[in-house]
């Protein structure tokens, strides 16, 4: 058996304009977490689709067990012993868990034209599974009614399913609560004793302390290096993804709120399961943060307080003026932006250039007197936008789906600034963003309060609500539990609080 379960030898992948993978090698040992750390753009996730077949390589090569493989696909890769599970889930909403799972491979019974799906031993063979992995669910639930952190268990599944020797996780944590995670640990570690061998993508260092071997920090399309993990500490993850040493997690600030600029009193939801009597006071230049555990309801507030949701009673006043906001058209009318949590899915336009996904939301701007679009003047203020917030993109012609989350965060920023609003919802602003550009968006958040733009940021990384609010609103199950003044607030009050019934 090879001293390694995978090899990739100097593997080079470049793009137009920009070289993502410059001769990277990985070595990944059998029955060992792998970790792949690196900014946002570092090539991490570039590198693995190599690996899955979703990209050719333009050189290098990869050795699995010894023997060099030729992966052209994903269904290659697969057949090989490689799975992976995205950081963006992609289920088939309107179908079962099981014919998920099992999708493209369903068990068949019959003979010759008369073949078809044998339902009853796909439901065994998914009980069998979940029981494997003691996941608890209903083999023939429909998908689109369970939370992203049950899909990512299907996810999980579905590669484990395929009796794979090499699993990548990319981001597998960021949608899930501390009792998921602690699930999933233990996922790990029994396919670890099984000898399968788990590439770890992340930006939770505490995590990848916790649960890695084997720590691999890429940077700018390069390998840096890779060192035991017992060996490395976050400072030390830190600098040398950043290639330089982090001072501070978060910028200074120097806002000073003053006057009450939103005022929501009493608001309930018209879903009875969702958000009650909520009643609270944001301040302009404040940044107020919402904490809280997955199923708090933080969303669904300010999607409501953004004209998305159905409000059955409670008032919201704006500037000491009660408005009514039914729609995202109205909702920006009145000053309001909404950054949604879900960047992927309802934040930007994969197809559409830096150019148009910046201009989106401000269209109306841009029209002549008689009706045509001035197109120069469109691009020149979305180019000085982008270039404000300091966004990292070979042109404003490329399409946004190629660039890193941070990038893409800053440009749906600039998106949203261009409408000149007054309050920004912002929701999980640096999910799946790494240390370094989590300073910018701090830093761009900071410059806004300062500017007098007042912020409601929501936000499940207790550091980031602790080190940016000037106050923390803690919801629990739909109900606002308490809030506490940024520089008095500890994490076991805000826990506290968020634990509340």
């Amino acid at each position: 058996m090879s001293e390694f379960m995978l090899e990739m030898k100097g593997i080079t992948k470049e793009f137009p304009g920009v070289k993502a993978l410059d001769g990277v090698t990985l070595q990944v040992r059998p029955g060992t977490v792998h970790a792949l750390m690196g900014e946002n753009g570092a090539g991490k996730s570039t590198l693995m689709k190599c690996l899955f077949g979703i990209y050719k390589p333009d050189d290098g090569e990869i050795v699995l067990n010894g023997q060099k493989a030729e992966i052209n696909n994903s269904s290659d890769a697969l057949k090989l012993g490689v799975s992976m599970i995205h950081q963006e889930l992609h289920p088939v909403p309107f179908r079962n868990v099981m014919e998920n799972i099992w999708l493209g491979r369903f068990p068949m019974q019959g003979w010759g034209p008369l073949r078809f799906v044998d339902h009853k031993k796909m439901y065994k063979d998914t009980e069998e599974l979940f029981k494997q992995l003691d996941i608890d669910l209903n083999p023939e639930t429909i998908v689109g009614k369970l939370s992203v952190s049950k899909i990512q268990s299907i996810e999980i599944a579905k590669a484990v399913s395929f009796n794979s020797q090499i699993i990548v996780m990319d981001e597998p944590t960021s949608s899930l609560t501390s009792v998921e995670v602690e699930h999933l640990f233990r996922i790990i570690n029994d396919l670890k004793k099984r000898g399968v061998s788990i590439i770890y993508i992340s930006h939770k260092m505490e995590e990848i302390l916790r649960i890695s071997d084997d720590v691999t920090i890429m940077r700018d399309g390069k390998k840096i290096g890779t060192w035991p993990a017992a060996e490395m500490t976050t400072d030390l993850i830190i600098s040398k993804m950043v290639g330089r040493d982090l001072t501070q997690r978060f910028p200074d600030r120097h806002n000073v709120p003053n006057g009450v600029i939103l005022k929501v009193d009493k608001l309930t939801s018209s879903n009875p399961k969702s958000f009650k009597d909520v009643s609270f006071e944001l301040r302009k230049g404040e940044i107020l943060g919402v904490g809280g555990l997955v199923g708090a309801q933080r969303t669904e507030l300010i999607e409501a307080l953004f004209g998305l949701r159905e409000i059955q009673s409670g008032t919201i006043s704006i500037g000491g003026k009660e408005v009514k906001i039914r729609s995202a058209g109205e909702a920006k009318k009145h000053g309001l932006a909404l950054l949604t949590e879900e960047r992927r899915t309802t934040g930007i336009f994969p197809v559409l250039s830096v150019h148009e996904n910046g201009a989106i939301a401000n269209m109306s701007r841009y029209v002549t007197s008689i009706g045509l679009l001035n197109d120069r003047k469109k691009k020149a203020e979305v180019n000085q936008m982008v270039e404000k917030l300091r966004t990292k993109t070979p042109s404003p012609k490329t399409l946004i789906m190629n660039l890193s989350g941070g990038n893409q965060q800053k440009v749906l920023l600039a998106r949203w600034l261009l409408t000149e609003p007054d309050i920004l919802l912002l929701d999980e602003p640096t999910r799946g963003i790494d240390v370094g550009a989590k300073y910018e968006i701090y830093s761009i958040i900071a410059d806004l309060a300062q500017q007098g733009k007042s912020i409601i940021m929501i936000s499940s990384e207790m550091p980031e609500l602790l080190g940016m609010s000037d106050r923390v609103m803690v919801m629990s199950e739909g109900r606002l539990t308490g809030i506490v003044d940024g520089d008095k607030a500890t994490e076991e009050e805000i826990m506290r609080l968020a634990a509340q019934h």
